[in-house]
């Protein structure tokens, strides 16, 4: 694709979410939510820099309800902008780019002649010059795995990545090796680092979950699950005879740190929507009373999306007379836990409350080229992993020794571009766009659901397994998931949901493979 059409495209798309940005007082964020049951909280939207003066081409009889969630028309409707990538930023006041067109009306297909180019034999690296003589140029190569991936970020609906970003900006930095060795708060050697980001970004999670001053301790992390095993490894530290209580429907990483630590986990049973089962919860911690209690509280499981209520296991462990100092809650928030203080009247989860440490995924709704997470605890649990190392001239208190300074600063980089309205307007569609394709779903006769605290849309699992790899789903058994992220738009739902029926009439529906399968308690009352 030409960088005209690119740029073409990128215009269309900012123009159409700049149109629907009108800085008047009157266009306020309560009356761009109009008729949904969602409610979110206040804020003083920024006004728009760059927003377009011609007419919005969304005011006709389909788009009356004035929503800042209607998507574009298809692309030959709208008028290109003169949007830049030579500039700094971008003209929407929260910061959301499209990615290539990860987020824009085009589902981008490739040839055989481009799949060619990416097979095993294709990429190999030659030992000898003879090898080359039938292997395509590195160019070629390339090009046409940058087409792979405009194809496949077009159609990107299974896995909770924004793909809303431009880090053009940050392009310059590439050619330097940033490496955040040791801790983040404490000095070491090596010059080439980007800890004052990477503090940065801890004292921002830390002010959003209501951390006090001087008494957090936190890193930029390589995922989510490297965030789960050090808030994990904190607890075994604190407790060595501990046993570890989470949901069955947990992420594997979880269970992987009870595996690595050689620590007893207990895998208490879920309600149909996703929810650990408090009851069985206080059960089992009730059988253990002469042991510490290690809970790990999910805000948002892997495939349901549903937020573990964290007042009532509070509850419970009031209730069992479980004083504090022997306990330890970990919170696993990778994608909701940037959510839930966006959304009103959602349970708080904030250090404010007995909890110890906290992991959230960058890439997922911040968005983020390279996966990455920060990982918040109280400032106290460290210190029984503190390691002072000469070689470092640091201190060794993370998971990782050498750590991706990159993903700090682009990480700094889309906080401060998006500010708290940009996130707050990411998490209004996030929510906004799951309930459009639960309703689309819904009037289709297809059996989906889609919890209270989430944008995880669960369905009936496709019986086509070239729509599942097309759509990228994530499946288990016999459901499959969309997670509704800010690249996904009404207009792909529609394409979807439009392909998922087509996918019916040929194939049929998938029947429930056991009496208790993920699909029966789909079928349930949530």
């Amino acid at each position: 694709m030409s960088s005209i059409k690119i740029l073409q495209r990128l215009g269309r798309s900012i123009t159409a979410k700049s149109n629907l940005l009108d800085p008047s007082p009157q266009r306020t964020i309560a009356s761009v939510i109009g008729y949904s049951p969602w409610r979110f909280k206040s804020t003083a939207a920024a006004a728009s820099d760059a927003v377009a003066n011609e007419p919005d081409p969304y005011d006709d009889e389909d788009h009356h309800d004035d929503t800042t969630l209607v998507d574009p028309a298809p692309p030959s409707t709208l008028a290109a902008s003169t949007f830049s990538r030579t500039k700094s930023g971008t003209p929407s006041p929260w910061a959301v780019f499209d990615a290539w067109g990860a987020g824009g009306d085009s589902i981008h297909a490739i040839s055989p002649e481009i799949e060619a180019k990416l097979d095993a034999h294709a990429v190999q690296i030659p030992v000898a010059e003879s090898e080359r003589v039938d292997l395509p140029d590195e160019s070629d190569i390339l090009h046409a795995y940058d087409q792979l991936l405009q194809s496949k970020s077009s159609v990107h609906f299974g896995y909770p990545y924004n793909l809303m970003f431009d880090y053009t900006e940050l392009a310059q930095f590439m050619k330097y090796s940033i490496n955040n060795l040791g801790d983040p708060f404490v000095p070491s050697n090596y010059g080439v680092h980007s800890r004052q980001f990477e503090v940065a970004v801890i004292d921002f999670f830390a002010k959003l979950w209501k951390m006090e001053t001087d008494s957090y301790w936190g890193y930029v992390t390589t995922s989510g699950t490297e965030g789960n095993l050090h808030g994990i490894l904190l607890a075994r530290e604190k407790f060595p005879d501990g046993i570890l209580y989470t949901s069955q429907e947990t992420h594997y990483s979880v269970f992987k740190a009870a595996r690595y630590y050689r620590m007893e986990c207990q895998s208490i049973p879920t309600l149909p929507m996703g929810e650990i089962d408090y009851d069985c919860l206080s059960e089992a911690i009730a059988r253990n009373r002469d042991k510490p209690v290690i809970l790990n509280v999910n805000i948002g499981t892997t495939v349901k999306g549903a937020v573990d209520n964290l007042d009532r296991i509070l509850r419970i462990l009031q209730s069992l007379q479980i004083p504090r100092e022997q306990f330890y809650i970990h919170c696993d928030g990778a994608l909701f836990a940037l959510m839930m203080p966006f959304v009103e009247f959602a349970p708080e989860v904030s250090f404010r409350k007995p909890i110890d440490s906290i992991a959230v995924s960058g890439h997922k709704m911040l968005g983020c080229p390279m996966p990455c997470g920060v990982a918040l605890s109280r400032k106290e649990h460290v210190k029984n992993l503190e390691q002072h190392i000469d070689y470092l001239n640091s201190v060794d208190t993370t998971i990782m020794g050498s750590r991706n300074g990159q993903a700090a600063l682009y990480l700094w980089y889309s906080l401060r571009k998006k500010g708290i309205g940009g996130i707050k307007r990411d998490v209004m569609h996030c929510m906004e766009t799951a309930r459009y394709l639960k309703d689309a779903l819904t009037a289709k006769g297809l059996t989906c659901r889609l919890n209270d605290l989430s944008s995880t849309v669960v369905l009936e699992r496709p019986m086509d397994d070239d729509l599942v790899k097309r759509w990228q789903l994530a499946c288990e058994e016999d459901i499959a998931h969309v997670v509704v992220m800010p690249n996904v738009t009404r207009y792909k739902i529609d394409l979807f949901v439009e392909e998922l029926m087509q996918c019916v009439e040929k194939h049929g529906r998938v029947q429930t493979v056991r009496s208790d399968s993920p699909l029966t308690k789909l079928s349930a009352t949530w």
